[in-house]
């Protein structure tokens, strides 16, 4: 059959490499801009002083109060903020929190944003926001809410605990693994995808046993590139959705929920995607052609055999998630079915390892 596909490229500028942050004047001078503020959480203000220092000391302020799932409440104060300081760019340093308010800040001004990740969440090389307000997560994708430039320095991951290192990367991978299955899925993302999958599912477990092995950190950030590459060009389907129901409505920790829920939705799709299953079993270690059983072994590897549970979600809370992922129709390899999504959100809940009897 003649091949057919749609290929988006992400207007993204990437700096890649140990000490690419020094790229970071370069890049405000080549948007124009001279009072950036700096974003972070409050566990990570001290490097908002780093940034400062390469910056020579040319920043409007520093904004510390990103959090997770975006809470328009935040984003609102943080607007405020910069409009108070006259600030005409945004620099966001961290994961997946705060470059989510560097997005929502961005798409509400129009002030060019600068992303440097400190975890492999991904977002920086997309065009999707997810925000919270009043207990709901909504997301939207706008092709203005692209970063103008992401800065991968494999220095800037160093300090990141192990089992956040593990957990974001898994996270990353999901990306790719629904890459593979995408409705405008195309062979360039898939290549994409597996090389990310591979590069990750390797470093994780490296890092997990020594967290300063600093070839392993720079492959997992490589893999994590590619996986964000994945996420920012093709649509997402029911891992995504799952994930971002069960985080914006029960408040569970985005990147543990991601790698709790995955290889459970990978089981429930897997009947309806072989093709993609085979090649996903090739690039994962020791899964003997079982791609499901690859995944099982790579969260063993990285000590993470957890439930949702774990994290505060009541069994009593199964009927409502369900019910919310159903509530609006997405696109999904393999149908939607209540009883199975249900079942799926039972098990990722007991934390039971992933199996293939849907």
């Amino acid at each position: 059959m003649p091949l057919e596909f749609e290929y988006n490229s992400i207007p993204t500028r990437v700096f890649f490499g140990v000490g690419s942050i020094e790229r970071l004047p370069e890049e405000m001078k080549r948007l124009g801009k001279l009072s950036p503020v700096i974003l972070t959480t409050p566990q990570q203000v001290e490097i908002a002083e780093i940034l400062r220092r390469v910056l020579n000391g040319k920043i409007a302020g520093v904004f510390s109060e990103a959090t997770m799932h975006t809470p328009v409440h935040i984003t609102e104060k943080a607007v405020a903020y910069l409009e108070g300081i006259a600030a005409d760019s945004v620099v966001s340093v961290g994961g997946g929190s705060t470059i989510g308010l560097g997005k929502a800040i961005s798409i509400r001004t129009g002030l060019p944003h600068v992303c440097i990740p400190t975890t492999y969440a991904g977002s920086e090389m997309t065009s999707i926001l997810g925000e919270t307000k009043d207990g709901l997560k909504t997301t939207r994708t706008d092709v203005n809410i692209y970063p103008s430039a992401a800065i991968y320095d494999t220095n800037f991951t160093m300090s990141l605990p192990t089992t956040m290192s593990a957990t974001s990367g898994i996270n990353a991978i999901a990306h790719a693994v629904e890459a593979m299955y995408a409705r405008q899925a195309n062979p360039i993302i898939s290549i994409v995808a597996l090389e990310g999958i591979k590069a990750l599912a390797t470093a994780l477990p490296i890092i997990v046993a020594n967290a300063a092995d600093f070839e392993a950190r720079s492959l997992a950030l490589y893999g994590a590139w590619c996986c964000g590459t994945c996420l920012g060009s093709v649509g997402m389907a029911l891992h995504h959705k799952l994930c971002h129901t069960l985080g914006g409505s029960f408040n569970l920790p985005h990147a543990e929920t991601h790698t709790i829920v995955l290889p459970h939705v990978l089981a429930y799709n897997a009947p309806a995607i072989p093709e993609v299953m085979k090649k996903l079993a090739d690039v994962l270690p020791d899964s003997n052609g079982d791609a499901i059983e690859g995944l099982n072994i790579l969260i063993d590897k990285i000590q993470f055999r957890k439930g949702l549970k774990d994290f505060g979600m009541k069994e009593s809370d199964i009927d409502k998630a369900t019910s919310i992922a159903l509530s609006n129709p997405y696109w999904n390899p393999r149908a939607i079915e209540e009883n199975g999504i249900r079942e799926l959100i039972s098990r990722a809940w007991s934390g039971v390892p992933a199996k293939s009897n849907w």
